[in-house]
């Protein structure tokens, strides 16, 4: 999927985060590297989700997101030089918890969402006070994601996220809502 390039008012302006724009302080723009890396992420991560969901149901797409989704953020991360994960401000999983500058960002992307309007999901590149360059792409609910991250799961799947996820916080999402973002950063130069 290809994102047109979305402007936002700065976070920084916004939470007091030392943040730049990637272009305005000459470091590298990162953009269309960034959409690549979180558009295979995200189609090699969907994939897998519809062939689990196909075969064995909620249940073995819930193994996807387990095991599969660490292995793919790996292997992107390995590929591009970068940190590559997921993140959100409703968590499944603590690893994936938001740093200070994701949760704004995460905050002004869901203001979009509610705000409506049509296109492509918000994205945001920005540079970091240490000089890194984060790129991060807004994950939107989608159908079939209902089964996991709804407001009514099954039993057995409810049985299942407890287990894998004791602090689970993932769940109550309407198709539309944010669900997270992917988050790409780069070190300094």
């Amino acid at each position: 999927m290809k994102h047109k390039r979305m402007m936002w008012i700065p976070v920084a302006a916004v939470c007091g985060l030392a943040v730049s724009s990637a272009s305005a302080d000459g470091a590298p723009d990162r953009t269309q590297e960034g959409q690549a890396i979180s558009g295979q992420f995200g189609t090699e991560l969907r994939e897998a989700l519809q062939a689990a969901m196909a075969e064995g149901g909620p249940l073995a797409a819930i193994r996807v997101c387990n095991e599969e989704a660490p292995r793919i953020a790996r292997a992107a991360a390995d590929k591009a030089g970068a940190m590559v994960e997921r993140t959100a401000l409703k968590v499944r999983n603590p690893a994936n918890a938001p740093d200070e500058h994701e949760r704004a960002v995460l905050v002004a992307f869901e203001a979009a969402l509610e705000a409506g309007g049509e296109g492509p999901p918000p994205e945001r590149i920005d540079v970091l006070a240490d000089g890194s360059v984060r790129y991060m792409s807004a994950i939107v609910m989608q159908p079939p994601c209902l089964a996991c991250h709804g407001d009514e799961l099954a039993p057995q799947v409810v049985a299942v996220i407890d287990t894998l996820y004791p602090e689970d916080e993932a769940r109550g999402f309407q198709v539309g809502q944010l669900r997270g973002a992917f988050s790409i950063t780069w070190p300094a130069e």
